[in-house]
């Protein structure tokens, strides 16, 4: 990690990434009082379709966004997302009405949904050793996860000072700070280039889409992210259900569980680089797959016979494992299957469809127990998410008729080749 912080445009750009993070927590604690402010007793309906609004924003609006700015320079993308969030953060406190809040965290999440995926594109070009790269997207990886606990102890602090509206500017600062890091990074001279030009709106839009469902290198990663939608709605929809109501526990012990699975997602981000070394892309994510299937049928198996809070924060420890390895190795099989003219699409096309996946594992997560209880849900979707890795296994099992569209990475197999080679 030392060696990748001594490059002035990773640096930046990882720093640019962190307070942009951080902006976004304490804007998810401010949303929600906001929320309660506009509409008391039913702030969790305005909160939930605030959230499903901001899934639909990252499903559509990632490819058309990329098709817009896709003749615009890398630099010029970023920093103008980053404009759009302060400017709809700022406007945020001023709202009167419930579909003001959901006008601007459309418009906000749009910009997010081109930043995110811009910045994972050009990563691989400013660190282009595959070690180091995968060094990169485990410190990338943690920032995310720390950002989980941080964000809300921070906005709870801030909350002891000042009213909460005053969260929504310190939002926008965390969105200034990162566009003023990404113009310092220098990234225009280390990522020059842009993506291939395609004529028409909609080939641009599409164009990532159509590469991934037609590469059987991707095919597979589609379907392991349906194993990582799977485990993570359980976690989030779920948790509060199952610490509060089964277990009968206070507030804070769900802040613990949700804690637990973050520290199972750190692990493996610590430890990928070096498992990495000795095994394939492919089969770590075929194992997480496989883990979130194992973690789910163990949330069932608790629930149906014995449930308490170790048994819950074990099974959620083993969820962060198994998604951890999925989300945190994906990025090193999207860079070893693209190159510079198609890289940014493919990662977009990957940001929109591993979401979309979230607009059918939420609303089962949701409102499944009602209808299969307690224990039937997660068990539904420990099918789903064991279904989701064997899918993954046959899309990359041996086909000695294929060869490879791209050339093979050291250590990585061919698309012909065992998820085991």
């Amino acid at each position: 990690m030392a060696g990748l912080l001594r490059g002035v445009t990773f640096r930046h750009l990882f720093a640019a990434q962190i307070v942009s993070l951080l902006g976004t927590g304490v804007m998810t604690v401010a949303l929600g009082l906001l929320a309660y402010s506009l509409a008391g007793p039913r702030a969790g309906q305005v909160l939930g379709t605030a959230l499903a609004i901001k899934m639909v924003a990252y499903v559509v609006m990632a490819p058309v966004m990329r098709a817009v700015c896709a003749r615009l320079s890398a630099t010029s993308v970023l920093v103008g997302a980053d404009v759009v969030r302060i400017l709809m953060a700022l406007a945020l406190p001023w709202v009167g009405e419930v579909w003001q809040v959901y006008l601007l965290v459309f418009a906000l999440q749009s910009a997010s949904a081109t930043f995110t995926p811009t910045f994972q594109s050009v990563i691989p070009e400013v660190v282009p050793d595959r070690d180091e790269y995968t060094r990169a997207m485990s410190a990338s990886r943690i920032a995310y996860d720390l950002e989980s606990v941080v964000s809300p102890l921070l906005a709870a602090a801030l909350l002891t000072l000042m009213n909460f509206s005053v969260l929504f500017v310190v939002t926008a600062v965390g969105f200034a700070g990162s566009a003023a890091l990404v113009v310092t990074s220098g990234l225009a001279a280390a990522a020059p280039g842009g993506p291939r030009p395609v004529d028409g709106f909609w080939p641009r839009a599409t164009a990532g889409v159509r590469a991934m469902v037609s590469q059987r290198a991707f095919r597979g990663l589609l379907a392991a992210n349906v194993a990582t939608a799977a485990a993570t709605a359980v976690v989030i929809v779920s948790s509060v259900v199952y610490v509060r109501s089964v277990l009968g526990l206070a507030n804070a012990m769900v802040a613990v569980a949700l804690g637990v699975f973050g520290g199972g997602s750190i692990v493996v981000a610590l430890v990928l680089p070096w498992l990495l070394r000795s095994t394939t892309t492919r089969r770590v994510i075929v194992v997480g797959a496989m883990i979130c299937g194992a973690g789910l049928a163990g949330t069932a198996l608790m629930l149906a016979v014995r449930p308490g809070f170790v048994a819950l924060a074990t099974v959620w420890f083993v969820l962060g494992i198994g998604t951890s390895l999925i989300n945190t190795a994906s990025p090193r099989l999207v860079r070893d299957h693209t190159d510079d003219a198609d890289r940014d699409a493919i990662f977009t096309a990957q940001f929109s469809l591993s979401h979309a996946a979230f607009l059918v594992t939420y609303p089962i997560a949701g409102w499944a127990p009602a209808v299969l209880g307690v224990w039937g849900t997660p068990l539904l979707l420990a099918v789903v998410a064991v279904a989701a890795g064997m899918a993954a296994v046959l899309t990359w099992r041996p086909h000695p008729t294929i060869r490879p569209a791209t050339p093979t990475m050291a250590g990585e197999p061919t698309v012909g080749e065992p998820v085991g080679g």
